[in-house]
This record gives structure tokens, C-alpha cells and sequence, in this order.
């Protein structure tokens, strides 16, 4: 498990990697800064008070608010991202670990554009979720980490499967090897939380979850 993360880490800054690198990493970016820009003019729009004291207040509290919803927005904006790269990132992992082996099968644009928009949407969720039991129980951290691993592990092994596979085969593969795909999604989920890393998230995830597959297939 460990050798495939270490080694997908690795081959993301790799020279066949670094076209698609750039790529990922600047439209993840674009994505956020045009969240971010989206909510500090709604924001704003609400922010009429009096005393200039309490605008400054207001200010800040908007500044941080902003900081803490990109956090939370990085890993739907990867999500995103994901479905503009996967295949590209997998064919070049497939061709390093098992040249002879059969090459995976694109997944059409449209179909893994819809999927990229549901798995941003699961992962908003995920993310409201761990808000939610940071504000009720202070548990915010452990449910980041828990809840993003599980969604993490499960959407990028169902994606990298099924480039071999019909997607039923695929949920039947991740169910076989649940307690693996977990611990995968886990480390994920902990460079979801690194800033500028997470840019690379969907390099790694789709790098790491395609030697998971070809391991179990």
C-alpha cells in the first residue's frame, strides 16, 4: 500500500507527468480562486453596518471565513478536475507498471464529466457534513479525514476500474478489496488537507487507484 502511494507521489513531478501536472493544478486553482472571488462579492453584498469598528470586525471574520470555505471547497474543485484527467493519468501509469498488460478503455468525455460533477457534489456534502460535527461536537478533523476517505477511496477506484471493466464489475471489485480501498482513500484524504498540494490531488488519487486496480484485477 505504502510503496504504491510513495511511488505515485513520485511519478506525478515525472517528466511524462508534468503537461498534465500543470494543467490539473491550474485549473483546480482557477476553480477555487472563481469560488472564492463568488463568495467574497455575495459576502460583501450583506455587509452594510454603521460603526467602523464593527465593518472591520465583519471584515476579517469575512476573510476568514473565506480562508476555511476554500479549504473545504478544494476537494469537490479536484473532484472537478478529475474527470478532465483521469484517463490521461492512467494510461501513463498503465504503460510504466504493466507495459505488456491490455491498456484500459477511455472513459468517454460525457460519462466522466457527469461522474466528476457528482463526486464534486458528494464531496461538498462530505465536507458540510464534517462542518456540521466540527460545530456540534468538535469533531471536525477526525470526520474530514474519515468521511473524505471513504468517498475518495470509493469514487477514484470505481473510475481507475473502470477503464477495464463495466462499472457493475467495478463496484463489485471495490467491495471485494473494501478494506484496502479505505486505507487508500485515507492517505488521500491527508493530501486533500496539505494546501497547494491538494491541487495535485486528482494526479495522485488517479495514479495510486490504477495500481490498486491492476494489483487486484
Amino acid at each position: 500500500m505504502l510503496d504504491a502511494a510513495l511511488d505515485s507521489f513520485a511519478q506525478i513531478f515525472s517528466p511524462p507527468f508534468r503537461a498534465v501536472m500543470w494543467k490539473s493544478a491550474g485549473l483546480t486553482a482557477l476553480i477555487l480562486v472563481v469560488l472564492g472571488v463568488g463568495l467574497d462579492r455575495a459576502a460583501l453584498s450583506f455587509l452594510h453596518v454603521g460603526p467602523a469598528w464593527l465593518a472591520a470586525v465583519l471584515s476579517v471574520l469575512l476573510a476568514l471565513g473565506i480562508i476555511a470555505g476554500m479549504i473545504l471547497l478544494a476537494p469537490p474543485a479536484a473532484a472537478l478536475v478529475a474527470g478532465f484527467f483521469l484517463d490521461d493519468v492512467a494510461a501513463l501509469v498503465e504503460r510504466e507498471i504493466d507495459p505488456a498488460g491490455p491498456p484500459g478503455r477511455p472513459i468517454p468525455l460525457g460519462p466522466s464529466v457527469l461522474m466528476g460533477l457528482r463526486f464534486a457534489c458528494l464531496s461538498i456534502l462530505t465536507s458540510l457534513a464534517a462542518l456540521a460535527l466540527t460545530l456540534a461536537f468538535g469533531l471536525g478533523l477526525p470526520a474530514f479525514f474519515l468521511l473524505n476517505g471513504y468517498l475518495l477511496g470509493r469514487e477514484y477506484f470505481e473510475l481507475a476500474a473502470m477503464r477495464h471493466m463495466p462499472r457493475a464489475d467495478a463496484l463489485i471489485l471495490r467491495r471485494r478489496n473494501a478494506g484496502p480501498v479505505y486505507l487508500a482513500g485515507l492517505i488521500i484524504s491527508g493530501m486533500v488537507a496539505v494546501p497547494v498540494l491538494n491541487f495535485l490531488t486528482p494526479l495522485f488519487a488517479t495514479a495510486f487507484m490504477t495500481r490498486l486496480v491492476k494489483r487486484f484485477i
